[in-house]
C-alpha cells in the first residue's frame, strides 16, 4: 500500500474520532449543568482547555460563555479541531482513496459532512443540544460499523483502526482531565453530590456510565479511575484502546509483540507495557492530572513516530559538488 493511501486512511478514521469525542464533552456538559445545585455557575472554559485549543480561542473570543465555546467547538472553521473542520478533513481524506473505501462509507462521511454544515449555516444556534451531539455520536458510529462490516481487513482497516484507537486514547484521558480543570464551589463539596455528579458527567462523555454501574454500583473515583484508565474490555477505556492500536501496528509490519522492528512499535509497545503493570495506587500517587500530562505527551509522540515511520517521504539526499582537481 502506498504511503499516501495509508496516510489519508489513518487521518480519516482519527478525524472522525476526533469529531465525535468533541461532541461527548459537549453533550456531558450540557447534562451536568442541569444537575447543578442552584447558585452554582456554568462552566466552559474546562472544555476549550481539555482540547488544547485555548490560545487559539482566545484569538477570536473575549469571554468562554456558553455560545462562543460551543461556536468555537462545533462549527467555527478556524479551529483545526472543531467538528465541521475535523468532518471536513475527513471527508477531504477520504475522497483521496475512495477506490480503497467502500462506497457505503464514503456516503456515510459525505452525509455526516453535509449534517454539520448546514447546521452551521443555520447561524450555529442549537435548539436541542442532547439530540444533536447524539446525532453527531450515531453518525460516527454508523461510519466506524460500516468501515468494520463493509472494508476488507487489511492494511488499509488496520491503518484505520491505528488512528481511531490512538484517538479514542488521546481523547479518553482528555475527558478525564476535564475534572482537574473544573473548579469546585468549594473543598468542602469534595466527595459530595456534587462531586458524584462531576463524576458522573466523566463516564457519560465516554459512553460508560451503564457499564461502569454494572461492574462497580456506586460512584467511585477511584473505581472510575480505573474503569476509564486501565480497564482492558471497556471499548473507550485507554489500555483497550492502546492493545488494539498495538495489535493493528503489529498486524501492519508482522511483528509479534515483545519485539520491535520500528520506532514506533517500540514506542507504543513501551506505553502499553507501562499500561499493562500500572495500578490505581500508582496514578494517585503521581496525581491524576500529571498522569494524564504525561500520558498525553507520550501519545503526541507516537502519533509523531507513526507519521515518520509510515508516512512521511524521506528526505531528499544532499549533493555536494567536489570541487575539480
Amino acid at each position: 500500500m502506498l504511503s499516501r493511501v495509508a496516510e489519508s486512511i489513518y487521518w480519516m478514521s482519527r478525524y472522525v474520532e476526533r469529531a465525535e469525542n468533541v461532541a461527548r464533552i459537549m453533550d456531558a456538559n450540557y447534562h451536568m449543568i442541569l444537575d447543578l445545585p442552584a447558585g452554582v455557575g456554568e462552566q466552559w472554559e474546562p472544555l476549550v482547555v481539555t482540547t488544547g485549543d485555548e490560545q487559539l480561542f482566545k484569538e477570536f473570543h473575549d469571554n468562554f460563555n456558553r455560545e462562543n465555546v460551543v461556536t468555537f467547538l462545533a462549527f467555527d472553521p478556524r479551529n483545526p479541531n472543531s467538528i465541521l473542520s475535523c468532518l471536513r478533513s475527513a471527508r477531504e481524506n477520504a475522497r483521496s482513496v475512495r477506490e480503497w473505501i467502500s462506497s457505503e462509507m464514503w456516503q456515510q462521511i459525505n452525509t455526516f459532512y453535509l449534517m454539520l454544515k448546514e447546521a452551521s449555516q443555520s447561524g450555529g444556534g442549537i435548539e436541542l443540544p442532547h439530540e444533536f451531539f447524539v446525532e453527531i455520536m450515531m453518525a460516527s458510529h454508523l461510519f466506524a460499523g460500516l468501515s468494520e462490516n463493509t472494508m476488507t481487513h487489511g492494511e488499509g482497516w488496520q491503518f484505520a483502526r491505528l488512528g481511531r484507537m490512538l484517538e479514542r486514547a488521546d481523547k479518553t484521558a482528555r475527558i478525564i482531565d476535564v475534572k482537574y480543570f473544573i473548579l469546585l464551589p468549594s473543598i468542602d463539596y469534595i466527595g459530595t453530590p456534587f462531586d458524584h455528579i462531576l463524576w458522573g458527567s466523566i463516564l457519560r462523555s465516554a459512553s460508560a456510565f451503564e457499564m461502569y454501574r454494572k461492574q462497580y454500583g456506586q460512584i467511585a473515583p477511584d473505581q472510575i479511575i480505573e474503569f476509564l484508565v486501565l480497564d482492558g474490555e471497556f471499548p473507550r477505556a485507554i489500555h483497550h484502546s492502546l492493545i488494539m492500536a498495538d495489535l493493528s501496528l503489529r498486524t501492519i509490519s508482522g511483528t509479534m509483540r515483545g519485539r520491535f522492528t520500528n520506532r514506533a512499535e517500540k514506542s507504543l509497545g513501551r506505553l502499553l507495557a507501562d499500561i499493562d503493570y500500572t495500578t490505581v495506587e500508582d496514578i494517585k500517587a503521581c496525581g491524576l492530572h500529571e498522569f494524564i500530562d504525561n500520558l498525553q505527551t507520550r501519545l503526541n509522540e507516537i502519533g509523531m513516530v507513526v507519521q515518520e515511520t509510515f508516512f512521511a517521504p524521506p528526505a531528499p539526499s544532499v549533493v555536494v559538488n567536489q570541487p575539480e582537481a
